[in-house]
């Protein structure tokens, strides 16, 4: 089966497993983070076929939405592959990239690196933040029934990843405890100068948000 072939037959795993998903992390978030992840990996040099599969996998069954199983995901998506008669090396690459790329994964530490997982969670990372980013976060609090915002809940800094997991702060919180955090922590070159403009696109709502808040 070639390239072409299999991606598509990913692809349309994908849509029909994700089709009923929270918006924020539903076929169109995958298809933003394939994008960009195709993107960057084009001046990386990371091989095309485990950057592509990596992508539109992650978040075949995000652990949050799964009663906190990091497993599950790379389960399905080893299951899958395995069905298209692709290497175990192949395979393996793709399950350790999806076990690792979460901003909760690394609050434990990150023992497995490489050139495509820094790709792929550059891409993922990169959805988080900037324009896309902030209706995500409303979209998952809305989700959750959480507070937007509430003056006498401080954010936490610093915060273990079972604090972060079970986290059930107002959404303001979010951008201090997570999405502010990640321009800093991109692998790429590309990847450090879309986050940069979508960084600073928050911080730009942020004091919007205020001002209104205020009544000004």
């Amino acid at each position: 089966m070639d390239f072409d072939s299999i991606i598509e037959q990913t692809i349309r795993f994908v849509k029909e497993t994700l089709a009923e998903a929270e918006a924020g992390h539903d076929w169109f978030h995958i298809e933003r983070v394939y994008k960009t992840a195709l993107n960057i990996n084009a001046q990386e040099n990371g091989d095309l076929f485990t950057v592509a599969l990596a992508a539109l996998l992650h978040d075949i069954a995000d652990s949050k939405f799964n009663n906190g199983d990091e497993e599950i995901g790379p389960q399905m998506a080893g299951k899958f592959l395995s069905g298209l008669n692709i290497s175990a090396e192949v395979i393996v690459h793709v399950q350790q990239i999806i076990r690792n790329l979460s901003y909760k994964s690394s609050l434990s530490g990150v023992t497995f690196h490489s050139k495509e997982l820094d790709v792929v969670q550059d891409a993922d990372r990169l959805d988080a933040i900037g324009a896309i980013g902030i209706a995500r976060a409303f979209t998952y609090g809305g989700y959750k029934n959480r507070t937007m915002y509430d003056p006498s809940i401080p954010s936490v800094a610093n915060q273990s990843k079972e604090a972060y997991k079970n986290s059930s702060a107002p959404t303001i919180n979010h951008f201090y405890e997570k999405l502010l955090l990640l321009k800093d922590l991109m692998k790429t070159s590309a990847g450090k100068t879309l986050a940069q403009e979508r960084h600073d696109f928050m911080l730009r709502y942020l004091d919007q948000f205020y001002a209104e808040w205020e009544g000004k």
